[in-house]
């Protein structure tokens, strides 16, 4: 059986941040150890148990708001199930409010080889805006209790665009980050997603946003300052020391199989991607019954295979495979002829200009 990517979700964080659309819970107590049992049980009976894992990562939620023993007896059942191969990347998030050096060590002893901190900001000020239990102070302990404990791949994810924020503060942002010398960055423009608080307070018109341009500023420092201080860009948001990108996320971006385990995970296997139920209860609900856990799924035919390939691809900066893509020729060619892209014998790629219109780029190649 060839490797593939093993997702697994946990659903649970210290509280609910106002810009968050995840699938997480501010919850404590029963519910938390009976999602544990759930997930174990559930991973325990896979329909692809001995397929061995590419990559492993734990994301949420926070994984490690879980107790060291709740989340490695997780891990280890992902183990028995999916056998990593070797050099298997294998990375957990982390909030930096929520973990120490014996913590770490511990992950870092079961097998975690990577840790990615949501520090999300070096400011107070935005922390507190985006309703985060950290302080800034917290992201260094963080990553100084990672590195005590032995890991050698680190990431820290940034957003800018925040309420209020400026190019100055974001700079400053900027410079903390890279002075934790991280191994990777991931750097993303704030999104007001539906059905978040945050978007409620902006219909209202409470949040005051960077407009465009302050934006596409601060994304230009983002590639520039990454690149003097030695990362490399492989994707739209993400930049990384040489030999360090993630290659989890590489497997999403080139649309290759994961499964996914946990309340609200989604998975992509044999053509058919699925979604487990989201709520903790009724997911644990449907393990202890033995009924199905996806309430929905849907089978990827040639026609949303090629959908994802374009959009998925176009983010990457080695840019599209284009065989058997069949892409409209003068689409291309009016796309090349705004800056948008340029081509290369069986590559498609966006341009620096490009990357700000990923999306229109997309829908135009879709056809």
């Amino acid at each position: 059986m060839s490797p593939f990517a093993v997702y697994v979700h946990v659903p649970f964080c210290p509280s609910k941040c106002g810009y968050c659309d995840f699938n997480s819970y501010a919850m404590q107590g029963e519910i938390t150890e009976r999602t544990v049992a759930a997930m174990v049980e559930e991973i325990r009976r896979s329909p692809w148990r001995g397929r061995p894992a590419k990559t492993i990562f734990f994301g949420g939620g926070t994984p490690t708001y879980l107790e060291e023993e709740q989340l490695l007896r997780i891990f280890n059942a992902v183990l028995e199930a999916h056998p990593p191969i070797d050099g298997c990347e294998i990375t957990s998030e982390a909030n930096p409010g929520t973990v120490d050096t014996p913590k770490f060590r511990a992950m870092r002893q079961d097998g975690f080889n990577r840790i990615s901190l949501g520090a999300q900001s070096f400011l107070d000020s935005d922390l507190l805006a985006l309703e985060r239990v950290h302080k800034a102070g917290d992201i260094e302990r963080a990553v100084g209790a990672a590195r005590e404990a032995g890991f050698e791949n680190v990431n820290l994810d940034l957003m800018f665009a925040l309420p209020n924020q400026s190019l100055h503060a974001w700079r400053r942002n900027l410079d903390r980050a890279l002075a934790l010398d991280p191994e990777h960055l991931s750097l993303y423009c704030l999104t007001i997603e539906p059905n978040t608080a945050f978007y409620k307070k902006h219909l209202r018109g409470h949040l005051v946003l960077p407009d465009d341009d302050q934006q596409v500023a601060m994304y230009e420092e983002c590639v520039d300052r990454t690149r003097a201080a030695g990362f490399e860009q492989y994707e739209i948001s993400n930049f990384a020391k040489p030999s360090r990108e993630c290659q989890h996320n590489l497997e999403y971006w080139h649309a290759r199989e994961y499964a996914g385990y946990g309340p609200g995970a989604v998975g992509m296997v044999d053509d058919t991607r699925y979604t487990n139920l989201k709520h903790p209860k009724l997911y644990c609900e449907a393990v202890e019954a033995g009924q199905p856990l996806a309430f929905e799924s849907e089978h990827l035919d040639p026609d949303l295979q090629r959908t994802e390939r374009i959009m998925l691809g176009l983010r990457l900066n080695d840019g599209l495979d284009l065989q058997g893509l069949d892409l409209d020729l003068r689409q291309v060619r009016k796309l090349e002829s705004r800056g948008w892209v340029e081509q290369e014998p069986e590559r498609l790629r966006l341009t620096a200009e490009g990357r700000h219109f990923c999306s229109e780029v997309a829908l135009e190649l879709i056809g």
